[in-house]
């Protein structure tokens, strides 16, 4: 949001009507070209169903869609809501994606209009426009959310049965038939046909003839039943196809002729396709993988270096599970969901970098082991690999190395297959995608608000802080990065309101990305998530690519927001408030201003007035009642939405902070003897939680706010710092035991037969993040136990030959006292 242009809560400010009925019948505005627009006689923003101001046509024209979300692939029938065609047979429908994209849609029979979302080769929200007289005007626009065709449900694509099989078919004992599945109601007809596509990336890579396109192959059925199932026995495809060595199936209508482009269709997983391959992967598949393996390892020894712009991976999975700005789980390795982890062998847990590299466009990968360590490609072929195409892609999207999934997939993937499971070469392509061993990693700061409110700044320090307001909690200059919290009173069970406030709202938005709200619900106490002013469904999907930023909801109670800089926060629900975590990378040291303090490592300077005027760490309450005042937020640089006439009467149209409200300050708490003995029996030392007891009068909030301060320590304690001195070498000849690299770790060497240890037996992670003893040397010859156990054994046969000896001597001296034996 730029400072030079009016933001929209001045504007609405400016030129809302007040509380009447909204705009009058004979009223000529409209929302015609106009969706978003604020100004004039009736609105045509989001904020005006709820205000009561929008222009008659509003619906007409500002389009609401269903489904709102499908496969970037394409090929999903939406519907316009709340608009219908009076002559629906003279309509031509066409929707245009982007400005330059253009689909048909049509008419139904209801006179509903429909749309069939494009091929596209980027993730995201897509703006479109749709236009009723063939395309001579554009005048309605929507938005349509394209998703990774990996986060797309089941019932919305054709299933590969026994996926495995059909990337593996050709290869040893791989053959006969392959099946396919789908669900009829997904697609209407009542004939299909089945056709293959590739995917391809043409032209020098990293240049600007760098290309992506997807191409229709040839079918591999035509005109048959939509039954659901179909099952066939792949031949290898002529040598024109041969060139794409991944892709996906599409079904289709049989009344679309074969290779149509954006018809209604249910696609498969993008997939390596060793079932079309030709006739000499099946005839020595080993040996044709070896030399794509060797091809891709000559064109990867000419491309850039990648590695050198990733992130650090988290040292532990504790550390990796919390630093959730930067980093969020990998759905093909999930603990959680019991994830096989095929790709990683050894590993229970992978994330990858939430975002993708500047200039390469490029991803981090983390996994890790059952007791939490990091495990390295160096150590294991389940290693952490880094990739040249992020899996989620990254914007601009559309041109390689940034489409999401297929970039992943020709770069890092189907090289996988070429490498390592189609041949065994897995050292080849580890030494191309090295895991990083976290030497250099840095864990994020941690900065929390809960309960009534109560804050724990970055640097450490506790206060609790009762306005009634809208106040700033963070501003960072270095990225322009700017969070912001509504905080109201609660209620006592009576009714009546309490002299203590808690948040209620939370706002977000860094340098020009999209503005994400998270606000209590009214009628649910849920969450409810606005974008830019609009509130949002998640009935579809619970993760969202935005303008600067991911989005994901978590059952429906908690919210995660990553930014582009790495920083992250996370609001939920607990008791009647809102908690939200903010993470902010080691960067933003020196930066930060707000209530949430100076993130510089020195608590003392965390009450820091806007004016540079620093308060002293044992300042009062009242005092901190006009610091936290002295943060609020100026209706200018608003980021929280007003689209309720409560709303713009209380904290639009007021002062952002309530000089009148009254606060419940700590040494005013009083409680009765019954509740003062279930409070401590609850609560223990948690001041917080005492202290929201005694403002509320409520258990259950002090139970909540207890819960949130400890959620808070827990992920203190999961992202303390961590010595990690890198991974160790075996020794050529030798081998080692041990793959955990942390401080208070020990290595142990041995050698191979035939080669003696020179050097020390083990190696101690020190405290310093250095090795005790440096990897030690195999050296040809028997070793020092090998001769050990010759000498001694050598000893055991020269000691039991004396032994007998002797006892055959004694015997010839005592005849007579052996032989007297009864």
């Amino acid at each position: 949001m730029k400072p030079a242009l009016l933001p929209w809560a001045l504007l609405l400010l400016a030129t809302a009507p007040g509380p009447g009925p909204g705009p009058t019948a004979d009223a000529q505005e409209s929302c015609s070209m106009r969706c978003g627009a604020l100004d004039g006689p009736c609105s045509c923003h989001p904020t005006c169903s709820g205000l009561g101001t929008c222009c008659l046509d509003f619906r007409d024209f500002c389009l609401e869609i269903l489904p709102y979300s499908g496969s970037m692939m394409g090929g999903k029938d939406f519907v316009v809501r709340h608009f219908k065609m009076s002559s629906p047979t003279d309509a031509s429908v066409i929707c245009r994606f982007k400005d330059s994209i253009q689909t048909l849609g049509h008419v139904d029979s209801s006179g509903q209009v429909h749309c069939v979302s494009p091929l596209l080769y980027e993730s995201g929200r897509i703006p479109f426009t749709v236009s009723l007289d063939n395309g001579h005007s554009f005048p309605r626009a929507g938005t349509w959310l394209a998703v990774h065709p990996n986060k797309v449900s089941m019932m919305e694509k054709s299933e590969l049965v026994n996926e495995t099989r059909w990337q593996y078919y050709g290869t040893a004992n791989t053959s006969g038939n392959l099946r396919l599945t789908w669900h009829v109601k997904s697609l209407p007809t009542q004939t299909i046909t089945i056709e293959l596509w590739g995917y391809e990336e043409t032209g020098m890579p990293y240049s600007q003839e760098w290309t992506a396109k997807w191409s229709y192959l040839y079918p591999l059925a035509t005109h048959i039943p939509n039954s659901g199932s179909f099952t066939f026995t792949p031949k290898p495809a002529p040598p024109s196809y041969q060139r794409w060595r991944v892709g996906a199936l599409r079904i289709i209508d049989s009344k679309n002729y074969a290779g149509q482009k954006d018809v209604q269709a249910l696609w498969t997983n993008d997939h390596a396709l060793a079932w079309h391959l030709s006739d000499d992967f099946r005839e020595d598949p080993v040996a044709w993988a070896r030399t794509q393996c060797q091809a891709w390892e000559e064109l990867e020894d000419q491309l850039p270096n990648f590695l050198e712009e990733l992130p650090d991976c988290p040292c532990t999975l504790t550390q990796a599970r919390a630093d959730s700005g930067r980093f969020f789980t990998d759905y093909g390795c999930d603990m959680e969901q019991g994830s096989v982890c095929t790709y990683h062998p050894g590993a229970v847990h992978c994330v990858r970098s939430v975002q993708a590299s500047l200039r390469y466009g490029s991803g981090q990968q983390c996994c890790y082991t059952a007791d939490g360590t990091q495990l390295l490609t160096a150590d294991s072929s389940g290693g952490s690999t880094p990739d040249r195409g992020h899996d989620w892609g990254a914007p601009p999207f559309r041109t390689p190395p940034r489409v999401p999934s297929m970039s992943h997939w020709l770069y890092d993937v189907l090289s996988f297959y070429y490498c390592c499971l189609w041949a065994p070469d897995c050292p080849r392509y580890m030494q191309r995608r090295p895991s990083n061993d976290c030497r250099n990693y840095r864990p994020p700061r941690l900065a929390s608000a809960f309960g009534d409110p109560h804050f724990v700044t970055f640097d450490g320090t506790n206060f609790t802080f009762n306005g009634r307001g809208e106040y700033v909690l963070l501003e960072a200059a270095l990225t322009d990065l700017r969070v912001q919290a509504r905080a109201q009173p609660g209620t006592m069970s009576n009714g009546t309101e309490t002299r203590g406030t808690g948040l209620t709202a939370v706002a977000v938005q860094e340098g020009n990305s999209d503005v994400v709200e998270v606000r209590l619900a009214n009628r649910t106490g849920g969450l409810e998530v606005l974008l830019n002013q609009e509130v949002l469904s998640f009935t579809e999907q619970s993760w969202m690519d935005l303008k600067g930023m991911f989005l994901s909801v978590a059952a429906g109670d908690r919210v995660s927001i990553m930014l582009a800089s790495g920083a992250g926060l996370e609001v939920s629900v607990q008791g009647p408030f809102l908690s939200v975590s903010v993470l902010l990378p080691e960067k933003f040291l020196t930066h930060t201003h707000g209530l949430l303090g100076t993130l510089n490592n020195d608590p003392t300077d965390d009450f820091t007035l806007r004016s540079g005027r620093v308060l002293p760490p044992g300042t009062s309450p009242q005092e901190l009642f006009l610091f936290g005042a002295n943060w609020t937020v100026h209706n200018a640089s608003s980021l929280l939405t007003y689209d309720s006439w409560f709303l713009v009467h209380n904290f639009l149209y007021q002062p952002k902070h309530d000089p009148t409200f009254e606060p419940l300050f700590p040494s005013e708490t009083t409680l009765n003897p019954s509740l003062a003995q279930e409070a401590a029996k609850l609560c223990g030392d948690d001041h917080f939680c005492n202290f929201d007891v005694a403002a509320t009068g409520s258990l259950s909030t002090g139970t909540a706010t207890r819960v949130a301060h400890q959620l808070h320590q827990r992920r203190m304690q999961s992202l303390q710092p961590v010595v990690s001195c890198g991974w160790l070498a075996p020794p050529p000849n030798g081998q080692k035991e041990g793959n955990r690299y942390l401080a208070g770790s020990t290595i142990y060497f041995h050698c191979d037969n035939g080669y003696s240890l020179a050097g020390a037996e083990t190696s101690t992670c020190q405290a310093d993040g250095t090795w005790s003893s440096p990897t030690p040397k195999c050296q040809p010859g028997r070793s020092y136990a090998v001769l050990l156990g010759i000498i001694f054994g050598g000893l055991a046969v020269v000691a039991a030959v004396a032994l007998v000896y002797v006892l055959l001597r004694r015997r010839k001296g005592n005849t007579h006292v052996w032989g007297a034996q009864p």
